[in-house]
């Protein structure tokens, strides 16, 4: 696998001092540049930026059939390490967070064995994150 760069995504957010403060101690993000309007967070090691926008009258979620879940589209998130990934989702548990798809590993013992969880932010953007056994298995097929 190549050298992996970080990535930045900036994602809208209707209550910026309620997902400061998600970003910032739920995930324990640290923070970067802000304004009135958006704020900077490394996302372990990636740029993410949430930005205000007004709540719009009409949300819908999606969801796609994975597995027996109900997986949100659109998501974001992060692969971890393995042993990050468990700590990472016992640290969520701890603080109470709601979980979509409660943290299990897929494909046990198979090609592309992964551990993965849902949940969402306060202004209801899904996130995911995932661990491989092998991250060389990251796009096995």
């Amino acid at each position: 696998m190549q050298n992996v760069t970080p990535f930045h995504i900036a994602i809208p957010v209707h209550n910026l001092a309620e997902c400061r403060t998600f970003y910032r101690e739920i995930l324990n993000c640290e923070e970067g540049r802000s304004s009135d309007h958006w704020v900077d967070f490394n996302l372990f090691g990636h740029q993410l930026v949430i930005h205000y926008k007004p709540k719009s009258e009409v949300e819908s979620i999606h969801h796609n059939p994975v597995d027996g879940h109900d997986v949100p589209v659109p998501h974001y998130g992060v692969v971890l390490p393995w042993d990050t990934f468990q700590s990472f989702s016992e640290e969520l548990k701890s603080k109470n967070v709601k979980f979509v798809i409660e943290p299990y590993v897929r494909f046990k013992g198979k090609v592309g064995e992964q551990a993965t969880m849902f949940f969402y932010d306060p202004a209801g953007n899904a996130l995911e994150f995932k661990a491989f056994k092998d991250i060389s298995q990251l796009f096995a097929k």
